[in-house]
């Protein structure tokens, strides 16, 4: 399956993988472990946790010693190389709603379109913060793996049922941890669930059990990266929560049902905006 090849203006061999892809291109640098640099960026992440570049940042900072074996084993393998040939992108696939509404209701396909288009956001987008970054691209497996695990992060929200407030987003990355072990998400997503709690000191709701359940979840479903997207898409939302071992949010919806009896809007954690008689159920 994999081959030793020479890539023109090298002299170095580097593993590619039947076409010639190469897995890793010798011009990539190896990242080194800069926590103290991960640590600057996280900060700068909660001054305005609008701007994902400094996500992207704290990941280059903080690489974990299993991301290219879990490369390797997906991309060099059959079903590796049927996945690039079916799915070589995946943001024009995501983004392309009309052709996912055709999927019959309660499909994935469905639930994604909606979040999407609720919430303003596309999959391109995602890409353009990517490129804000300036990064390099080498056109390598590592890099196809790479797109792979940012383009279906949208996904998750939507096969976990946590939403884009700030215990959903940090939700989301502990899920990504149990998926596709990374310091870097258990930096954010541990760290943002602690500054959740202290900046609504006296509430009861269950910010880390929701957080830890997240993570296990994660660690119980399927690698979403080794998975054909397209098929994905086309299951029914709830046969695929099933399929993947995906409970309901327990202590994550829990936390938002504490929150508005005591008046806290799910939305609005920073400021933690006091309403009369809680917050609507909508909000």
């Amino acid at each position: 399956m994999t081959n030793i090849t020479t890539i023109s203006d090298h002299s170095a061999s580097v593993e590619t993988a039947r076409d010639g892809t190469p897995l890793r291109h010798p011009d990539r640098v190896i990242p080194k472990y800069r926590p103290l640099v991960a640590y600057h960026h996280f900060r700068e992440l909660l001054k305005d946790k609008e701007d994902t570049s400094h996500v992207f940042r704290i990941f280059e900072a903080l690489p974990h010693k299993s991301f290219m074996p879990r490369v390797r084993r997906l991309v060099l393998s059959e079903h590796g190389e049927r996945l690039r040939a079916e799915e070589p992108y995946l943001p024009p696939i995501l983004d392309d709603h009309e052709a996912l509404r055709k999927l019959p209701e309660g499909t994935v396909a469905h639930a994604y379109c909606d979040f999407m288009e609720s919430e303003g956001l596309s999959a391109a987008g995602l890409v353009a913060e990517a490129d804000k970054l300036g990064r390099r691209k080498f056109g390598d497996l590592v890099e196809w793996f790479g797109f792979r695990n940012r383009d279906t992060h949208d996904l998750m929200h939507v096969l976990t049922g946590y939403g884009r407030d700030a215990l959903g987003e940090q939700c989301v990355l502990l899920f990504t941890h149990g998926q596709q072990p990374s310091h870097g998400h258990l930096l954010i997503g541990y760290a943002g669930a602690y500054n959740i709690k202290r900046g609504v000191k006296g509430s009861k709701a269950p910010v880390f059990r929701a957080v830890r359940q997240a993570q296990k979840t994660g660690t119980a479903c399927p690698p979403l990266v080794e998975m054909s997207i397209r098929e994905l898409l086309a299951m029914d939302l709830q046969e695929a929560r099933a399929k993947l071992n995906i409970p309901e949010p327990h202590w994550y919806r829990e936390c938002h049902r504490v929150w508005r009896e005591e008046g806290i809007d799910p939305y609005d954690l920073l400021g933690t905006e006091k309403v009369e008689g809680g917050v609507p159920a909508a909000a």
